[in-house]
């Protein structure tokens, strides 16, 4: 078996020599499963200085695990993890590629294997456009709203899902109510996306979320190699879906390391909901941290 690439976790504000709360169980398996754990100071997501610990001259790889990062950010940390040698198995090109929804989206093929989508570029919008140009897209459709990077799917009704686009109000006020959230956090602009009915199991205990028959899977170098159903909650039926669902689009990704969302479709079959990078790509609710770690070092031999 090959050395294991080093793991690299977020430290804990009050105790930085130790991991994030947040990443501790994460840290613990990872550790068992052979890997070597180091650690990012939490200056680096508030724009401070890079800062690592337990991160030996290289040469070698490295594996970020942690909070999602800004561009400028996560190029900070590729230069000061080369600075000891080393190299992050995700590139800061590939970590854009698999966070930032237009890229993906084309690289895949587009509306051929995951819900037809738009984007309007920005920071700033002007909401009488934005209606126009979702109406003239969509017509009477449903649509989800979301950033590059994320959606406020825990505000599904009022800053998520809008069930006509041709509703002028309620576009206006979902997409109002989204900017308003986000704040000044709106990451290269606004994505609206075909709804798509997929099999529901159930709905979100918290804040009544539907919830649908989906399941992650973690890709390395093309192999998915883990999965796990999305949810904790719900009633998920029969059997998972095979990894042969994402087969049209693994050589298409340009990212050693990724996570992929798929669905059941309400009519039957599967399709992908989306990408995500590996790195900052959470072990989803009904997957365990010791089976993934454990996983991901036997794919990287």
């Amino acid at each position: 078996m090959l050395p294991a690439p080093l793991v690299l976790f977020p430290s804990s504000p009050l105790h930085p020599t130790a991991p994030d709360s947040a990443f501790e169980e994460e840290a613990r398996h990872a550790a068992s499963a052979g890997f070597d754990v180091g650690l990012i100071d939490l200056e680096v997501f508030l724009g401070g200085d890079v800062k690592l610990r337990r991160v030996p001259e290289g040469p070698g790889e490295v594996l970020y695990r942690g909070w999602i990062l800004g561009l400028d950010a996560y190029r900070c940390m590729s230069e000061v993890v080369a600075a000891r040698g080393r190299r992050l198995i995700t590139e800061p090109a590939a970590y854009q590629h698999c966070y930032h929804l237009p890229e993906w989206y084309e690289a895949i093929g587009g509306a051929e294997h995951t819900a037809r989508s738009i984007w309007i570029p920005g920071s700033t919008f002007d909401l009488e456009a934005v209606v126009v140009h979702v109406r003239e897209a969509f017509g009477a459709g449903a649509v989800i709203l979301k950033d590059y990077v994320k959606s406020r799917k825990h505000e599904w009704f009022d800053a998520c899902f809008i069930p006509a686009a041709d509703d002028v109000a309620n576009v206006r006020r979902v997409v109002g109510n989204f900017l308003r959230l986000q704040d000044d956090h709106v990451v290269g602009g606004l994505v609206f996306r075909e709804f798509v009915e997929l099999r529901r199991i159930g709905l979100h205990p918290k804040s009544r979320l539907p919830l649908v028959n989906e399941h992650r899977f973690f890709v390395l170098d093309g192999r998915p190699f883990y999965a796990a159903p999305y949810w904790a909650d719900g009633d998920y039926p029969g059997e998972p879906p095979s990894a042969d669902v994402l087969a049209p689009v693994l050589g298409r990704v340009r990212s050693r390391f990724y996570a992929a969302d798929v669905a059941e479709k309400e009519g039957g079959g599967w399709m992908l909901v989306e990408l995500n990078d590996g790195g900052s790509a959470g072990i989803p609710e009904g997957g365990a941290a010791d089976a993934f770690y454990r996983s991901l070092r036997a794919a990287l031999g």
